[in-house]
């Protein structure tokens, strides 16, 4: 019955005054453990171990540089940059100085494949802050990660005389782009050739972006470069080789010349411009791919990988 206060449990008591604590035992129990440690810092997180085989191979080869930011200026040819970019470069093994990782980095599969491959092939590996890779990329997303690749060495001309016999050689009349390069150096491979031949001046080098698109070919191919390419070409002749220049307006078509199945140069010409003057009067052949009315022309890499397969058909090797 309600107002009852005799009903049991319908008494509420109320405590005055101050009631007993805990003393203070129950203090740490209530307080935080402090911040979460760096993904690098714990023992079982990708970036650790990624830090661990970073550490063991600044051991195993200590920089011969200072290890802190460094006031340089690299070109783009010389620095590749982006996970996918620097691991497909390690993977086809492309000659390379130093390794460069954000030193605060998440790792992933990728960037623990990277510092993995960096240590196999003895790379400095160093850590970087992110204002370093900033200004070595250049404005581009490096996604915290760079690939310093060492200078391309070039053969002498002469040196790739020493191949085997029949020798075949492609020579490349002021290419420029770099991917054009590239492409003709995987087919150089493919092919059997001996090696590949530009110009110092006016024409693509083995960059970055040569290698790229070459997929690891310019790592077997080897280039030499020549001061003056008429040169180079006249003591090619002289060595035994004939010259046999790409041209639309020839006379013959390439399935139809005698200088096939020899040594033999072959001579690339320029996009668009196609052979130089110089370079046409020194071809012991001029001849021509036979393509439809419909098709201006030819790109440069994909002629000389014909007149590349069309070679080795000939010499049947």
């Amino acid at each position: 019955m309600a107002g009852n206060q005799k009903r049991p449990g319908a008494t509420r008591r109320i405590k005055k005054g101050p009631t007993v604590g805990s003393g203070g035992n129950g203090r740490k129990a209530l307080e935080g453990k402090g911040p979460t440690p760096k993904a690098e810092d714990r023992p079982y997180h990708k970036a650790y171990k990624s830090k661990q085989l970073a550490e063991r191979a600044a051991a195993k080869r200590p920089a011969t540089r200072s290890s802190g930011p460094r006031d340089r200026t690299s070109r783009a040819e010389d620095v590749i940059i982006g996970r996918n970019s620097v691991l497909e470069a390690l993977r086809a093994e492309m000659p390379a100085n130093e390794l460069l990782v954000f030193q605060h980095i998440e790792a992933d599969d990728r960037i623990t494949e990277i510092v993995s491959l960096a240590v196999e092939q003895e790379l400095t590996v160093r850590e970087v802050g992110k204002p370093v890779l900033d200004r070595i990329a250049d404005g581009s997303p490096h996604q915290g990660v760079a690939l310093e690749v060492a200078p391309y060495e070039y053969l002498d001309p002469a040196d790739l005389l020493e191949a085997p016999s029949p020798v075949r050689i492609i020579a490349l009349d002021g290419i420029q782009d770099p991917r054009n390069l590239g492409a003709i150096l995987r087919s150089a491979a493919a092919f059997g050739c001996a090696g590949a031949l530009i110009p110092e001046r006016r024409a693509a080098g083995v960059t970055v972006a040569a290698w790229k698109v070459s997929a690891g070919a310019a790592a077997r191919i080897p280039v030499a470069r020549a001061t003056n390419l008429v040169r180079a070409l006249e003591d090619y002749k002289k060595a035994g080789l004939f010259v046999l220049g790409l041209d639309a307006d020839a006379d013959v078509e390439l399935a139809e010349s005698n200088l096939l199945d020899g040594p033999l140069v072959i001579v690339v010409g320029a996009e668009g411009a196609g052979l130089s003057r110089l370079v046409r009067e020194t071809c012991d052949q001029i001849a021509s791919i036979p393509i439809s009315g419909a098709t201006e022309s030819l790109n440069a890499s994909v002629a000389a990988s014909i007149a590349l397969y069309e070679a080795k058909r000939a010499a049947g090797n």
